[in-house]
């Protein structure tokens, strides 16, 4: 289970992108800024073994959550949604 309370709360992510792994999974999380929208979090799934710069975008999904403490459990509880969901894409990578 993906736990980042403690680690890469949302003070983190305001001023980097925080990226990590669990179990076949990468994800990102960072914040963005649209013009007439405003901040919110970005939360992006994909799978290893490449970076985000390098994984094609069809192997990526993105998802955007406010940007608050609410916004950034929210994001934490899909992280872990996804990884239930996907289980078998997930191990697959694993085993390349």
């Amino acid at each position: 289970m993906i736990d980042l309370h403690g680690q890469a709360g949302l003070p983190y992510v305001n001023r980097s992108a925080y990226t990590g792994s669990y179990q076949g999974m990468r994800y990102r999380l960072k914040k963005k800024v649209k013009e007439d929208e405003g901040t919110f979090l970005e939360a992006v799934i994909y799978p290893e073994p490449f970076s985000f710069e390098v994984t094609a975008e069809e192997e990526k999904t993105y998802r955007e959550f406010a940007f608050t403490q609410e916004g950034f459990d929210e994001a934490v509880a899909w992280l872990n949604e996804e990884y239930e969901e996907q289980k078998e894409r997930w191990g697959q990578q694993r085993r390349l």
